[in-house]
């Protein structure tokens, strides 16, 4: 049985019964890991189901990928970025049609079984390609997997693959799951997407709705005296606020993925015992998008969307809405992504004067008041940001002549308005850029895009010469090439504006001194935890 018994009515009080230690100054630690521990986090919200080989997502991978492992994680100092996790090699073959994975011997499942190539195949080809979110793109090409023994895989490909592209996918798309226990019945109704089973550090041990999700040490892993923590617990705290008094109360350890409000981090990294850690999200970077519906008359012509581009103030959306823990963009690829970014693109400096006289040109003129014409405005509500951004740019547009009318709606009724009905002129969206353009990037622009489908071309834009590069780089097989059709990628999206980068965030993470090896790769909230420790 647990003895965790921290509620959610303790959390939210915890601001009054701050220990007497907090405010003592910080005790130097020791480097050296130590073993034992439960380490106590926030999470805000509770994914239904808890299967990252589905459902690629952050508010997944935050839990799950203590328990699933992926074939390689991102790594600041590994070969192209990866250090191996269930494969210890990968290998394209020169023709693109192959990539051979030699797996680690001496896996087992939580459930004792024997981790093989069989697992990794039956995960590919049954779930990965036909059922993922993100890799029903990057595997659409993948016919068979073979298994020459077990511990290869090999996978084959219909077409010419870019082993680029796969290896740039191994940390967010490649996690494995058991075959023998999903390999009976409905894959998306198995009992195991709520209680996953995996070969990671951690075993799933309980959850309590609208409570917590409790990990336990998983004894038989295969990392060396591995893991360090005896438990992880996630409380559940949709509030931030509750995440700041339980820190300060120190009735968690960690808040991940900015679950403190940044208007609260100055104040919280003057609190003696925590540290503010803005490391460890390199690779899971958001983007700030305005997303035009070319449907609208209006919308379809360039200057139009040139004048709204020169409208937005983008240091002043960083300085003011993100309080400086952003980036302006430039387009489509992040400024912190050495291998695909470019600065040479075209710029669009604030200049309501030029944006106004964009607008005069394209035959828009402002009638006696002032206005030229209105506009649908849809802010995704899934971060305080995008919908203060929101607010922003409808005065932003009011500047320019342009009356914006803000609709919010929760989540399924945004999305559904935005990817499915085309119901909204703007939106502001937060896509999330995963290491490679095709895999989450290149949607944005791409025409032929199926209804329904969320962060994707749904404002009904087309452009030969872009769905040209988005083909041919799919493809080509040199990195070097395929690197250079991206940069020409961004340079044609700046120029034509399909939609407008305003800027790029990445997460701060909030922890007590007491915690070790925090943010030591560039997906460290939703890599394994392995090595983390807490000092006692």
């Amino acid at each position: 049985m647990s003895d965790f018994n921290l509620t959610r009515r303790s959390v939210l009080s915890g601001a009054a019964l701050l220990l007497a230690s907090t405010a003592l100054p910080t005790i130097g630690l020791a480097q050296e890991p130590q073993k034992g521990g439960r380490l106590t986090v926030a999470a805000d919200s509770e994914p239904r189901n808890l299967n990252p080989a589905i459902v690629a997502s952050n508010g997944v991978f935050f839990i799950s990928s203590k328990i699933v492992e992926p074939l390689a994680e991102a790594d600041y100092d590994g070969k192209d970025g990866l250090s191996p996790r269930l494969a210890v090699s990968w290998e394209g073959s020169e023709d693109g049609k192959s990539v051979t994975f030699k797996l680690r011997e001496g896996v087992t499942w939580h459930d004792g079984k024997p981790f093989s190539s069989a697992d990794v195949a039956f995960s590919a080809l049954q779930i990965w390609k036909p059922l993922q979110n993100l890799g029903r793109v990057v595997f659409k090409d993948l016919e068979a997997v073979e298994t020459p023994d077990e511990h290869t895989a090999v996978f084959k490909f219909a077409r010419p693959t870019p082993f680029q592209l796969i290896r740039n996918a191994l940390p967010a798309l490649t996690s494995v799951v058991p075959r023998h226990i999903y390999e009976n019945g409905k894959i998306e109704e198995n009992p195991a997407n709520t209680a996953p089973i995996g070969t990671g550090p951690f075993k799933f041990a309980e959850h309590k709705a609208g409570q917590y999700y409790r990990l336990e040490k998983n004894t038989a892993y295969w990392g060396k005296n591995e893991p360090n923590l005896d438990e992880i617990v996630y409380q559940v705290l949709p509030d931030r606020s509750a995440a700041a008094n339980a820190l300060e109360a120190e009735e968690i350890q960690l808040a991940a993925f900015s679950a403190v409000p940044l208007a609260d981090l100055d104040r919280i990294s003057k609190v003696p015992g925590l540290k503010v850690v803005t490391k460890g999200y390199e690779g899971l970077t958001y983007q700030l998008v305005v997303e035009i519906n070319h449907r609208r008359k209006e919308l379809a012509d360039v200057k139009v969307r040139q004048a709204i581009a020169h409208a937005i103030d983008k240091d002043f959306v960083v300085k003011t809405i993100f309080l400086g823990y952003a980036e302006t963009a430039s387009g489509p690829v992040p400024k912190n992504d050495k291998q695909f970014y470019t600065a040479d693109v075209p710029a669009y400096t604030f200049d309501v004067a030029k944006a106004n006289a964009l607008l005069d040109e394209a035959g828009y003129k402002a009638g006696a008041d002032g206005k030229r014409f209105k506009l649908k405005l849809l802010p995704a509500p899934y971060f305080n940001e995008t919908k203060q951004f929101g607010d922003y740019l409808r005065q932003a547009l009011a500047a320019i002549g342009i009356d914006a009318e803000l609709v919010n709606n929760d989540s399924a009724a945004h999305i559904k308005a935005v990817y499915t009905d085309h119901a909204f002129d703007l939106a502001v969206g937060p896509p999330v850029f995963r290491g490679d353009p095709a895999i989450s990037t290149t949607i944005l622009a791409q025409s032929g895009i199926p209804d329904g489908v969320p962060f994707s071309n749904q404002g009904g834009y087309k452009s030969a010469d872009i769905d040209g590069i988005i083909a041919k780089a799919a493809e080509t097989l040199d990195a070097t090439a395929r690197t250079d059709l991206y940069k020409a990628f961004q340079k044609k999206v700046v120029e034509d504006l399909p939609f407008i980068n305003v800027a790029d965030w990445t997460f701060i993470s909030v922890a007590s001194d007491k915690v070790g090896n925090i943010a030591d790769n560039p997906r460290w909230a939703v890599s394994n935890w392995s090595d983390t420790w807490l000092a006692k």
